[in-house]
Formats: structure tokens, C-alpha cells, sequence
């Protein structure tokens, strides 16, 4: 019974000590891979934390509400309806009134020399002509009077009207202009705090990458490493051929013993014959 030889063909040397040594740092970079912290290269400590500039512009919030006093003032001044003026009466109305019309009545007084003159000249002084013409002038003195007194109450009153309104606007205005000016100096402080986390956060994430970099470098360098050699693995012929003869069992040997015994027998029983 004759036996049969096996016959595999090696890769080349080079091409061999190449796979080697790819499997072996495939094997450590996969190993490594199994232990790396996570947590070092995800996670919170990634992500950066606010600016102060903005915890500034938050801290600025409550200055949107600064209307609310100047509101007030508002609506109180609205609700006191026709007598809002009152309060902006010329504290001295009635000082100048009071001096006004002392002088008044002293430039009337001197006219009336003049009359008793006038009388006397016509013939008339003492008369009823002359009492007619008394009565007339004081009356028209007095209307006059009455006119700049109302005339300067009208002036107050006017000016404290003014006054009043232009209060009124100037309430609104500053209800409106004072959380203007705060959402203005928030917006700007956000911008910059944005742009501060903006930068602050591009470190974070440069770091986060240089983490996961050095952390999967073996496993990265050996599949990089493995796509070099896989088409000269696959592509590369095979030089060496190893010729394998199987070895016999026992069972096989005695086999064998007994077929070459067998035929010496039936040689030396014909040769007899």
C-alpha cells in the first residue's frame, strides 16, 4: 500500500515575517483599544464652560424690568387726571401776582390827578360830571386789573400744563430708553461671551482629539499598516513548496508486514509445484 505526499505552497518569506508582525501589533492595538477610559475622551470635561462675560450679560437680566418705576410714575400721573398740573404750579404764582397788581394799582392811582385836574379846568370839579367820570375810570381800572390777574393764572396754568405733559412723555421715554440700554449692553456681552466659548470650546475639542488619537494610535498604525501589506499578501507568489509524507499508524505497518508475507508464500507454493 503505497502512501500519498502532500504538497503546500508557503508564501514568500518577507511576505510572511510581514503578516507576523501585522497580526501581532493588530492584536496589541485591539488590546489596547479594550482599555481605553472613555471618559477621557467624552464627556462634560469637553465641553466648555460658560464665559464670564456672559454670566455677566445674565446677571444684567433683571435691568430689563427697569421700566416698571418709570410705568408707575406714569399711570399715577394719568389717574390724577385734570389736577396733574397742580403740582407743577410756580411755587411763587402768587408772589408775582401779589407784586404785579401792588404795582398795578399804584400806576392806576396816578391817573386819577389827572381827572380832578381835568375837572377843575372845565368848571366841573365836585360835580356829578366829575363823579361820572371817576366811576368810569375805576370801573375800566378794576376790568383791567381782573384781565392781568387772569391773565397771569392763564400763564401759569398753562406753563404748569406744559410742565405736566412734557413729565408724562419723558416717564414713557425713560420706560422704554432704560431696558433698551440694558438689552443693548447684554446683547453686546453675549456676543463676546460666545465668541470666548467659541474659542475656549475649539481648545477643548483640539484636546479631545489628541486624546482619542494617542489612544487608538496602535490600533490605527497596525490597520494602516495592515492595508500596506494585504494586496502584497494576496498578490505576491509563493516560492517555497514543502512536501509532506504522512507517517504510517502501527495498524498500516502490519498491514503492510502481512501483504509482503503473503506474497513470499504463494512464490515459494508454485515454485513446489
Amino acid at each position: 500500500m503505497s502512501s500519498e505526499s502532500l504538497q503546500r505552497v508557503l508564501p514568500a518569506p518577507a511576505v510572511e515575517a510581514a503578516s507576523k508582525v501585522y497580526l501581532e501589533d493588530l492584536a496589541k492595538g485591539i488590546g489596547a483599544a479594550r482599555t481605553v477610559d472613555l471618559t477621557k475622551l467624552y464627556g462634560p470635561s469637553f465641553v466648555a464652560p460658560e464665559s464670564q462675560l456672559t454670566q455677566q450679560a445674565r446677571a444684567l437680566a433683571p435691568g430689563l424690568g427697569s421700566y416698571q418705576p418709570f410705568l408707575q410714575a406714569a399711570q399715577t400721573q394719568v389717574q390724577q387726571g385734570p389736577q396733574a398740573y397742580q403740582q407743577y404750579m410756580s411755587p411763587y404764582q402768587q408772589a408775582v401776582m401779589d407784586t404785579t397788581l401792588r404795582e398795578y394799582d399804584i400806576q392806576a392811582q396816578k391817573g386819577l390827578p389827572s381827572l380832578a385836574a381835568a375837572a377843575i379846568q372845565s368848571g366841573a370839579y365836585g360835580g356829578g360830571r366829575e363823579g361820572v367820570q371817576r366811576a368810569e375810570y375805576q370801573s375800566t381800572s378794576d376790568r383791567n386789573r381782573a384781565a392781568l390777574q387772569a391773565q397771569l393764572l392763564q400763564q401759569n396754568f398753562g406753563q404748569a400744563q406744559t410742565l405736566a405733559q412734557q413729565n408724562l412723555l419723558n416717564q414713557l421715554q425713560m420706560a422704554q430708553a432704560g431696558p433698551g440700554f440694558v438689552a443693548q449692553q447684554i446683547a453686546g456681552l453675549q456676543t463676546l461671551g460666545a465668541g470666548e466659548t467659541s474659542q475656549q470650546q475649539a481648545l477643548l475639542e483640539a484636546q479631545r482629539q489628541l486624546a482619542q488619537q494617542q489612544a487608538y494610535q496602535p490600533l490605527n498604525v497596525a490597520e494602516r499598516y495592515g492595508a500596506g501589506i494585504t494586496p502584497l499578501i494576496a498578490g505576491y507568489p509563493g516560492r517555497d513548496i514543502q512536501t509532506i509524507t504522512p507517517t504510517p499508524s502501527p495498524i498500516t505497518n502490519i498491514l503492510g508486514i502481512g501483504s509482503t508475507l503473503a506474497g513470499i508464500y504463494n512464490k515459494l507454493n508454485y515454485a513446489q509445484k
